[in-house]
This record gives structure tokens, C-alpha cells and sequence, in this order.
């Protein structure tokens, strides 16, 4: 079964990670949430959320897929852990998946691995850094080889239905989706 690991940062957008965290369940995908610190974590809308762990203690376990939630100011407590920074490295290096949605691919850019990729973010946060070398795009959800990213809290279903499919297969995020109800929009 893989294993991901979900860092909630203070200041994270509880809406993603809490889509995030339950879809890939759903798909029976075993995820830990590791909070930066001990203890819970505030979210950027005053959320509660409680950590399966803290970050030093998950970090003593492999994955198969780290995915950062947005929001603000956690993308910048994410930027600002090198911890963070050096857990993409590695599962960069490892040829691993790295994810992330909203504010937070400027965390992946920040940690060298959206270099010649495509890529999405919350619009005024990847453009801004001036990425040469980084394709930006306006799609909900970009996929580049083992790098996926995505728009922001409205395509959080989408971004976390793309993880489910990648890691358990189309027929698994067929079946999730399908639970879900969701509407079926007439052309």
C-alpha cells in the first residue's frame, strides 16, 4: 500500500488538506499528517487540525508521495523548514512523488524541483518569483512526470482525485469519484 506524508503547517488551507487527506483514505492510501511542530496546528481559516505526528517523528518512516496543502502563512512555514525543503529533495532525488496545491508549489520551486516542469499554483505566487525555467499554466491540476500541482482550494477535489489515480490506479479514482456524487456538469 504506498504511504504519503501530508506536512500541516501553521496557517495551512484546511480545506486541501482535509480533501486531501480524506480522499487518498478513501482510496485506502495509508497518509500521515505531520505537524512542523508538537501538537495541533491552527489552520489559516482558524481551523483545529491534529497531527498523526509530529514532523521529526514521521520523518523516520519512508513514503511514496509528499503533498503540501496551501494557504498562508503556511506556504511560508513550509518554505521557511529545512526540513521541508530537504524531505522534497530527497523524494526528488529518489524518484519520488512531490505534490502540492495552491501558494505551496512556490515550496517546490523553492527547493529546486519545478526546474523545466509544468506547473500550477494560486495565481500571483509562482508568477511572481519570474521561473525562467518553469512552464506555468492555468489548468486545475498539472501533472509533470513526478510532479503534480494545482490551482487552489476549488480544485482541491481534482488535485486529490489525480493523487489517488497516480498512486492506486485510474480504476480506484473511478471508484472514489464515483461515491462522491459529484455533479455531472452538461455540456
Amino acid at each position: 500500500m504506498p504511504r504519503v506524508i501530508v506536512p500541516l503547517a501553521p496557517g495551512c488551507e484546511e480545506l486541501e488538506a482535509v480533501t486531501i487527506v480524506d480522499l487518498l483514505r478513501r482510496a485506502g492510501i495509508e497518509v500521515v499528517t505531520a505537524g512542523l511542530g508538537e501538537g495541533s496546528v491552527r489552520a489559516a481559516h482558524g481551523t483545529v487540525l491534529v497531527p498523526d505526528a509530529a514532523l521529526d517523528e514521521a520523518l523516520e518512516a519512508d513514503y511514496d508521495m509528499v503533498v503540501l496543502p496551501g494557504g498562508m502563512p503556511g506556504m511560508e512555514n513550509l518554505k521557511n523548514d529545512e526540513r521541508i525543503l530537504a524531505l522534497l529533495r530527497e523524494m526528488a532525488e529518489q524518484g519520488k512523488y512531490t505534490a502540492a496545491i495552491c501558494a505551496s508549489p512556490v515550496v517546490l520551486a523553492e527547493a529546486g524541483i519545478l526546474k523545466g516542469k509544468r506547473a500550477t499554483g494560486y495565481p500571483g505566487f509562482l508568477d511572481r518569483l519570474g521561473l525562467d525555467d518553469v512552464r506555468l499554466k492555468k489548468d486545475p491540476v498539472v501533472r509533470d512526470g513526478k510532479v503534480i500541482t494545482s490551482r487552489g482550494p476549488g480544485t482541491a477535489m481534482d488535485f486529490a482525485l489525480e493523487l489517488v489515480e497516480v498512486l492506486a490506479g485510474k480504476e480506484k479514482r473511478e471508484q472514489v469519484e464515483a461515491a462522491l456524487q459529484r455533479p455531472v456538469r452538461e455540456e
